[in-house]
């Protein structure tokens, strides 16, 4: 079953095709970061009306290279949320009107899940259940995945995501947009424990997080550095930062496996692709004996690809939407 992709959720315009839920035929993407990147983030606007210039051709060369005619598509799956309203609403009308033309079934799929899915991509042989950390510039959860399309979240922020976080503490060291792989390149071989930096621990939930306090101490030491004239050592406060962010993820996610009695961890999102945090997972995954998902960095980014995957799944499970399909700003994991 062939599954034409399309992704708009943030500012990468992304159509993909694939098939069966595990295979991509191709997996075609139109950047936006130098367009945002003047602007040290993603400016809404702009991120709509690039994906109304961009989404039509890049339809026809995913078509072009996939090899494959329009009649030959058997279901169009779309982001629907959360992330920006007007984005989202280039995606799913243009799969909208799509699926008419074709005739074709028109599968919306949440965002989240979709970051999920792109690890039935880079591992075929993975199958629910298992537990994954969703992490991501707009999202941090722990997620149990019973079934392909049966979640239920256990612990997530309870105020900034992690990567909102990175993003926003790169912005102020001058590092370019996108700012967290920025922060990890110049954490690569720094010392730790010049700055010490907070974690926080949430009452009520244990596997809950909280960055927000995190963000704001990093941030301090910033301005006060400058407001003293004093050297800041950027490579090691971006170390001391970035194990700070796994010191939070990372015990409560151990938990979580603990809790459930998972055996199999995924990670997901943009933040997964960073490398203390990588590393991190595969040593305590390693100790508990809990095998570790982590998909390749082209994966971890938004993609039209994950789309594809989740979307076969959210077919089969008879999850089809008709032309009166809206987007969201805001979408729960599970209804």
């Amino acid at each position: 079953m062939n599954v034409l992709a399309i992704e708009s959720s943030c500012d990468e315009t992304a159509v993909a095709l694939v098939r069966d839920g595990r295979q991509v035929l191709c997996d075609c993407i139109a950047s936006q970061v130098d367009v945002h990147r003047v602007y040290g983030g993603v400016v809404p606007e702009i991120a709509s009306r690039k994906h109304m210039e961009a989404i039509s051709g890049l339809a026809e060369e995913a078509l072009r290279q996939a090899g494959l005619g329009r009649g030959e598509i058997d279901a169009v799956a779309v982001t629907c949320g959360p992330g920006l309203i007007g984005a989202l609403l280039v995606g799913v009308n243009f799969a909208k009107a799509a699926a008419l033309a074709l005739g074709v079934p028109l599968v919306p799929v949440h965002h989240l899940r979709g970051h999920i899915a792109a690890n039935y991509l880079a591992y075929p042989q993975l199958e629910p259940p298992f537990l994954c950390l969703v992490v991501s510039g707009g999202h941090t959860m722990i997620v149990d995945v019973a079934g392909y399309t049966e979640m239920e979240i256990l612990g997530g922020t309870r105020d900034d995501a992690a990567g909102e976080c990175f993003d926003k503490v790169a912005r102020v060291l001058g590092m370019p947009y996108p700012g967290g792989a920025a922060l990890d390149r110049t954490a690569a071989g720094a010392p730790e424990g010049k700055y010490p930096l907070p974690v926080a621990h949430v009452h009520g939930n244990p596997l809950d997080m909280s960055f927000s306090g995190l963000k704001t101490a990093a941030l301090n030491c910033i301005h006060n550095a400058r407001q003293r004239d004093e050297a800041l050592d950027v490579p090691a406060l971006c170390a001391d930062f970035s194990r700070a962010v796994s010191d939070t993820l990372v015990p409560r996610t151990a938990a979580a496996l603990e809790q459930t009695g998972r055996k199999k961890l995924a990670i997901a999102g943009g933040v997964a692709a960073n490398s203390r945090i990588r590393r991190d997972f595969t040593e305590v995954c390693a100790r508990l004996g809990v095998e570790l998902y982590a998909p390749p960095l082209k994966l971890c980014g938004d993609n039209g690809a994950m789309i594809g995957a989740q979307g076969y799944y959210e077919l089969l499970a008879g999850h089809t939407a008709g032309p009166d399909l809206n987007a969201y700003a805001t979408l729960p994991l599970s209804p």
